[in-house]
C-alpha cells in the first residue's frame, strides 16, 4: 500500500517519539543507579516524552526526512540526558553500562513492536491496519537507532562504549576527536542525498542481523 505523507507522519510520529525519548530516559535510570542522580534531580528519569523533547531534533527533523524520504531514512535526538561520569561508581566501568543502556532501551522496544506486531497478526487484523503498521514502523526505526548509535563515534554511544574499553591513554586521545564526531556524521547523512550510500553500508550488518533474529523469534 503507498502511503501519502500524512499517513506517513501518523505511522511514524508515536515510534520515532518513544525511540528517541525512552533511549534518553534510560541513559538517566542506568545512570542514577549507578551512583549519579543528575538527571533524576531534574526530572529526566522519566518516562513521559514531554521531558525530553527537544523540538527541533525529536519532531523537527524527522519530520523534514519523513518528507524527503518517505520513511526510508530517519534521524532525530531528544534533548541529552545529562551524566555526570565522574559521580559513578566507578566511572570508566559505568560509563560504557550507562552509554549501552540507549541502544539497549531501543532493542527491548523493538520487541516489544515485534510482540505487537505479532498478537496483531494472529488476532486476523488486516495487513495495513494503523497498529499494525506503526508496529513495523516501531520495529524499523529502533533497530535502525540502536545501530546508528552503536557506531563508535563521539559523542554518540557507541563512542562513550568505546571509550570506557580503551586504555587510558588512547581513550584520553580519543575523547579529543569528539568535538569533530557530530559534523562527520552529518556529513555522512548528507551523502546519501547524492545516492552516496555510506552510512547504509556501516549500519546494515548490525540492522540485517537484528532484524533476522526478530523475524526468527517472532515468525514474521
Amino acid at each position: 500500500m503507498e502511503l501519502n505523507l500524512v499517513q506517513t507522519i501518523a505511522i511514524y510520529a508515536l515510534p520515532v517519539v518513544f525511540a528517541i525519548t525512552l533511549h534518553e530516559a534510560a541513559h538517566g535510570y542506568v545512570a542514577m543507579h549507578l551512583g549519579d542522580k543528575t538527571a533524576w534531580m531534574l526530572g529526566r528519569v522519566s518516562l513521559n516524552p514531554v521531558r525530553h523533547i527537544d523540538p527541533v531534533g525529536t519532531i523537527g527533523v524527522p519530520l523534514l526526512l519523513l518528507a524527503v524520504t518517505q520513511g526510508a531514512f530517519l534521524f532525530g535526538w531528544a534533548k541529552p540526558v545529562p551524566v555526570n561520569f565522574e559521580a559513578l561508581r566507578k566511572p570508566r566501568r559505568d560509563m560504557f553500562w550507562v552509554s549501552a543502556a540507549g541502544p539497549a532501551a531501543n532493542l527491548a522496544m523493538a520487541l516489544v513492536w515485534a510482540a505487537v506486531l505479532k498478537t496483531g497478526d494472529l488476532s486476523g487484523a488486516a495487513d495495513g491496519q494503523f497498529l499494525l503498521e506503526c508496529a513495523a514502523a516501531g520495529i524499523r526505526i529502533n533497530i535502525l537507532f540502536m545501530a546508528l548509535n552503536l557506531l563508535p563515534i563521539l559523542p554518540l554511544d557507541g563512542g562513550r562504549m568505546l571509550v570506557a574499553l580503551l586504555p587510558r591513554r588512547a581513550a584520553a586521545g580519543y575523547s579529543r576527536l569528539e568535538p569533530w564526531g557530530l559534523p562527520i556524521l552529518l556529513g555522512v547523512i548528507s551523502l546519501s542525498y547524492f545516492h552516496i550510500n555510506v552510512l547504509g553500508v556501516l549500519l546494515a550488518p548490525i540492522m540485517n542481523v537484528s532484524m533476522s533474529i526478530i523475524g526468527t523469534l517472532f515468525q514474521l
